[in-house]
């Protein structure tokens, strides 16, 4: 019989794939099964068993493990889908039989593989299918760009771009409100199609006035009751009370409520084009931050057919009340390769849209302190329901004002339930910029800071003029800090906001530096992660906050043999050297999925 069917019948698989009620017994059952397979495991492989055959050694290179004493071994064997032996080469012979593959890796060397802290997965597939706008340097180029697409589309087609950023622009337009883009020369150049381009953030779209034409969005648009703003939103108008285009926040629901649904192709294709750059990457788990009920059909449907090979751990969209209902019903999905156990909240909108909500105004645009998108009374009565049933709460939360009302509401969540915050696990995405009064909250209330450090090679050029130097210098970006109150920091891209890169995320949290390598010294340089945390922030730490710890994030005996190899030692080149670090293999549950062409 196959070692993994004896392991599997041991581990009591059918535990994984059932709905469970509450979140204690979710964690018994969880600790449970990691007991019992390590058990079954330990004597599977001791020298009495006729089932210590490896079927996978690694030896040659440097085997960086994340245990608690940050172990380095020389050698590594799989059985299957689960780590057999890690330790010095010269004892792994014992391991080797006449099936195992081995695999020389001299000169390189290997980590726990890459989690993805917060993204967003199908966004990335449909990002590569759709007009990409991040490389712009001007708004001309980017209403050139549409112009072509358009030409190869039939009139009345939507045209679907992403990724502009006005900041990063060379040259900015001739005419702007609040620093952002007019529609004008958009209509004109592309008058017979709709136009949605998405923001960079994700926060904030432009549409042109075909596309505002079918929403029904105009100067005296009676569904809008003339109001400029909208609760958590914002439908940005010029003197004259016209559209420029721009919808920011909530209000982006008017405009993307009328774009047409995906099809099944597309969907297939949009995954396949995600999960391969994922494995390109090194990223072995991914923590998609806001899937509908859909989507999470959707993930199903694939993890049935065998074609799910990346595990993912999912956030319930926290803005349809049904789909939580339902779920509150079931209570967690727990699975090796597809689990569903937190909720994502959105509190304020992106920095760069200026729709982060903060304490003081705007350093930029007197009178604006950012957008709260929903009522705090909605996070607290969420955090109730979570902890009842067995959910983590993960919510966005950008501007202090955000992050500050996001921890009351978790803490009074916690005093009215009793629960110590430990024990579930909440999270709070981005942290981007924290009153300093605020910082030591996290470790205090079991709060897990979510962030994305490759934000700060990104924003920090242009964030100082939304903040000014005081709010930077005391809250902004401040990694070092959070981690020396002895919180955990779980590290991600936020993609397709940024790029999949955990390297570069992994320069950009040791260096504070942009990719091109400026300023010298970095930003803020007392808050530069040391490498161990770095890594420990896109490995154990992610591991951690998905309540996964005990069986991946580090490299141990009997855990998943979940493993990305590198060309370069990441953990001791100099740090310019980093960028050009590239994956050559990534293993998923002993499954090689991806090899660098050399």
């Amino acid at each position: 019989m196959e070692f993994d069917n004896q392991l599997q019948t041991c581990l009591f698989k059918d535990m994984f794939m059932k709905y469970l009620p509450i979140r204690i017994i979710a964690e018994l059952k969880f600790n449970l099964l990691f007991f019992v397979g390590w058990t079954c495991f330990s004597l599977a492989c001791t020298p009495s068993s006729n089932m210590d055959e490896a079927t996978l050694v690694f030896k040659g290179g440097t085997i960086y493990t994340q245990d608690a004493e940050n172990s380095i071994a020389g050698a590594l064997a799989i059985k299957d889908s689960l780590i057999l032996f890690v330790g010095l080469e010269e004892e792994v012979d014992a391991f080797i039989g006449p099936q195992t593959r081995i695999i020389d890796f001299s000169g390189k060397i290997m980590t726990p593989g890459w989690i993805e802290g917060h993204g967003h997965f199908m966004e990335m597939g449909y990002s590569q299918l759709n007009l990409d706008l991040s490389t712009a340097a001007t708004y001309e180029e980017i209403v050139a760009r549409v112009k072509e697409a358009t030409a190869n589309t039939i009139p009345g087609q939507w045209i679907i771009g992403h990724s502009w950023h006005q900041s990063k622009w060379e040259t900015q337009p001739d005419e702007t409100v609040n620093g952002l883009p007019l529609h004008n020369s958009l209509s004109i150049s592309s008058p017979d199609h709709p136009v949605v381009l998405f923001h960079v953030s994700g926060h904030a779209l432009l549409a042109n006035a075909k596309a505002m034409e079918i929403a029904k969005i105009g100067p005296l648009n009676q569904e809008m009751n003339n109001h400029k703003k909208l609760a958590g939103g914002e439908i940005i108008r010029d003197k004259n009370g016209n559209p420029t285009g721009i919808f920011n926040e909530n209000a982006m629901d008017l405009i993307i409520g009328h774009l047409p649904e995906n099809s099944l192709e597309r969907n297939i294709q949009a995954f396949n084009l995600a999960q391969k750059a994922c494995h390109s990457k090194g990223i072995t788990g991914f923590h998609d931050a806001g899937v509908s009920q859909e989507t999470l059909n959707f993930y199903q449907k694939l993890h049935g057919e065998g074609q799910l090979k990346t595990r993912m751990y999912l956030m319930l969209a926290g803005n349809d009340k049904d789909l939580l209902e339902d779920w509150y019903h079931k209570g967690p999905l727990i699975d090796p390769m597809l689990t569903v156990r937190s909720i994502k909240l959105m509190a304020d909108g992106a920095l760069g849209t200026r729709g982060a909500w903060l304490l003081e105004e705007y350093s930029d645009q007197s009178g604006h302190f950012g957008h709260e998108t929903m009522p705090m009374s909605e996070v607290y009565q969420t955090a109730l329901k979570g902890i009842e049933h067995g959910f983590q709460i993960a919510t966005h939360a950008i501007g202090d004002k955000a992050n500050q009302e996001v921890l009351n509401q978790y803490q009074k969540a916690f005093e009215t339930t009793g629960s110590k915050g430990n024990q579930h696990r909440f999270r709070i995405e981005h942290v981007q910029h924290l009153h300093p009064e605020d910082i030591p909250r996290f470790a205090q209330l079991g709060i897990i800071p979510s962030m994305q450090a490759i934000h700060l090679s990104s924003d920090r050029p242009w964030a100082i003029d939304r903040l000014g130097k005081k709010r930077i210098l005391d809250g902004a970006y401040v990694w070092q800090a959070l981690l020396a109150t002895g919180t955990p920091l779980i590290n991600g891209t936020d993609v397709p906001v940024e790029p999949l890169s955990p390297i570069e995320n992994f320069y950009a949290s040791v260096t504070r530096k942009t990719l091109k390598g400026e300023p010298e010294s970095g930003y803020e340089p007392e808050q530069k992660m040391t490498r161990e945390q770095a890594l420990k922030s896109y490995t154990l730490s992610p591991a951690f906050g998905a309540f996964e710890e005990k069986i991946k994030g580090s490299i141990a005996t009997g855990k998943l043999a979940d493993l990305v190899i590198l060309n370069q030692d990441i953990m001791k080149i100099k740090e310019d050297q980093i960028l050009n670090t590239n994956v050559m293999m990534t293993i998923i549950g002993g499954e090689i999925v991806y090899q660098h062409e050399e």
